[in-house]
């Protein structure tokens, strides 16, 4: 069984007078442990997809299955409670608490989860920032931190529930390119030492390039998915240029 299985997803937002078609009939399945970058231009529909495959939003038709769940059907508490199981999330802005250190800012996912002692807490937000290379900074706040221990921290926060999942939603849109390269080279080790599925949505070609597999939209649709990183960039000149015709 595929961890991932969508079948004739679609997404349409009504504004009114007008309807906007977000995904439109997307297909495909992702197995345990694969890494794979959703690409395409602004507007083409990879955040809509980041945000139906992360459970934050519900498709308006089609089959959303995650590890054997049909998530279509849930309630928004359900979609949460599966979320917070099997799924860890990345952002381009890092989203952590100004006032508070790394480890707290790690601890705070487990705050929420249910039997766990405040000794347990501390000592699984301190693996996860050492397993990033941060065991050296566990007392330091975000203002103490480089822009890329900042996202190692973010990092270590979405792995402290030790999810299925490893979600990054423009996690290098903040960095510069070395810094960059050292977190998707993280990414990488997480995939492979863990076993961890690696999901990525980016503008970054390098950040495509690294993945082992590469779904491109376009306009909502999921024009390419391939493991040649040219062939998806062909497909959506192609495309574009259709458009210009």
């Amino acid at each position: 069984m595929a961890l991932i299985e969508l079948k004739n997803i679609r997404k349409t937002y009504d504004l009114g007078e007008v309807q906007v078609h977000a995904l439109r009939e997307a297909s495909f399945t992702i197995e345990r442990g694969e890494y794979v970058a959703l690409i395409g231009p602004s507007g083409s529909g990879k955040s809509t997809l980041m945000n139906t495959l992360g459970c934050l939003d519900r498709p308006t038709s089609g089959s959303y299955t995650l590890a054997g769940e049909e998530v279509v059907t849930m309630t928004k508490n359900e979609r949460a409670h599966l979320r917070n199981r099997q799924i860890g999330f990345v952002f381009q802005n890092f989203n952590l608490l100004a006032r508070t250190s790394a480890l707290e800012n790690v601890e705070l996912p487990l705050l929420y989860a249910k039997g766990i002692s405040t000794r347990e807490r501390h000592d699984r937000a301190k693996k996860v920032l050492t397993d990033v290379g941060l065991g050296d900074r566990l007392d330091h706040h975000p203002s103490q931190l480089s822009g890329g221990q900042q996202q190692r921290v973010a990092i270590a926060r979405a792995l402290v529930n030790s999810p299925s999942i490893l979600m990054g939603d423009e996690p290098t849109g903040n960095l510069d390119s070395k810094t960059s390269r050292d977190i998707i080279k993280l990414f990488r080790e997480l995939n492979v030492k863990q076993q961890l599925t690696v999901i990525i949505v980016t503008h970054d070609q390098n950040v495509a390039r690294n993945a082992d597999r590469i779904i491109a939209m376009h306009d909502g649709e999921v024009i390419s998915d391939t493991r040649d990183f040219e062939q998806a960039m062909q497909s959506l000149q192609a495309a574009e240029s259709s458009l210009l015709e």
